[in-house]
């Protein structure tokens, strides 16, 4: 089924290494060249720096692409300065939210990208390695990582959530099918990626994921969770707040876009009610899914039936 058309997003200004894309490296050699990693950072000069710090020590030597949705010059600043030969930074000119991985999928050069955030980036060898298992894994399209967060690399939750997932494991991908992943800790296959759609507009930022993993598994790519590769994760202190309403919007939105009108309803209902009850959180969602509900249903593509069971069944797990 072919996907509903999506807006152009706007075209980058684009500041290239100085020296040539040194991110690069023959496979034969120290680093490896199958895997761009991609970065989406807004007004965090030293989160970033530290990103790419990281990134570009790695032994893999990935390509590193920065999309810059800052609103000054601050972090291109910095990393023009510390990083003159190792980094491509795109700039939309506008907050692209997590549109800004699609800039960065569309421009890379790779056959696989993987995601990092300017609070993240990934441990030696696991770029090599979900390289050679997508290699070896044609229909895989995105691996799942597990994650290690702050300096005391403690388990996020969602580790335990991915790893426990009921969906039955298949004989031709690694690891174990799901329907969601944590976006900066995720390595996509570049063209299955783009024939989705990558992240969807309608949601922007926040909780995005399940979306793409929907999409990614209509169209028969595999999507699973391999915790031997990791990526590191350091919020920092306080983080961005105003995020919850983000998540609980976009999470309506999700269902309205590819589930069943019922479960749609029900999702919409509870959160009013809950809006009802003075949630300052689900008031706003529930204003924003109002605004948005006029595309979301002009882009309505509901779920084949195996995925629609693959749903329910994650969501009889979530329940129990």
């Amino acid at each position: 089924m072919s996907p509903q058309p999506r807006p152009e997003m706007p075209r980058p200004e684009e500041f290239r290494p100085e020296a040539g894309r040194t991110g690069a490296r023959d496979s034969g050699g120290s680093g490896d060249s199958r895997v761009t990693v991609a970065v989406i950072t807004r007004d965090r000069p030293a989160g970033v720096l530290r990103t790419v710090d990281a990134l570009t020590a790695l032994p893999e030597r990935p390509p590193v692409i920065v999309v810059d949705n800052s609103s000054g010059d601050s972090a291109l600043q910095a990393l023009r300065h510390h990083h003159p030969s190792a980094v491509r930074v795109l700039r939309p000119g506008r907050n692209t939210g997590a549109l800004g991985r699609n800039l960065a999928v569309r421009q890379a050069d790779t056959p696989y990208v993987a995601f990092s955030d300017d609070d993240s980036w990934w441990t030696q060898g696991s770029l090599r390695q979900a390289a050679d298992l997508l290699d070896r894994h044609p229909r895989l399209g995105l691996l799942a990582a597990r994650t290690l967060v702050g300096p005391e690399r403690a388990e996020d939750p969602l580790n335990a959530v991915l790893a426990a997932s009921p969906l039955p494991r298949e004989a031709d991908l690694p690891g174990r099918p799901v329907l969601g992943f944590l976006a900066c800790a995720c390595v996509v296959r570049r063209d299955a990626y783009l024939a989705a759609g990558g992240f969807h507009p309608l949601l922007f930022f926040g909780g995005e994921e399940t979306l793409l993993a929907y999409d990614l598994t209509a169209r028969g790519w595999g999507v699973t969770y391999e915790p031997s590769l990791t990526a590191r994760h350091c919020p920092e202190p306080g983080g961005r707040g105003g995020r919850g309403h983000l998540l609980r919007r976009n999470e309506v939105l999700t269902l309205w876009l590819r589930r069943p009108l019922p479960v749609a309803l029900r999702a919409t209902a509870r959160l009013g009610a809950a809006a009802t009850a003075g949630d300052p959180h689900a008031r706003r969602a529930l204003r924003e899914v109002v605004v948005r509900l006029p595309a979301a249903l002009a882009r309505r593509r509901p779920l084949p039936p195996h995925v629609e069971a693959a749903s329910r069944l994650l969501e009889r797990q979530k329940r129990r």
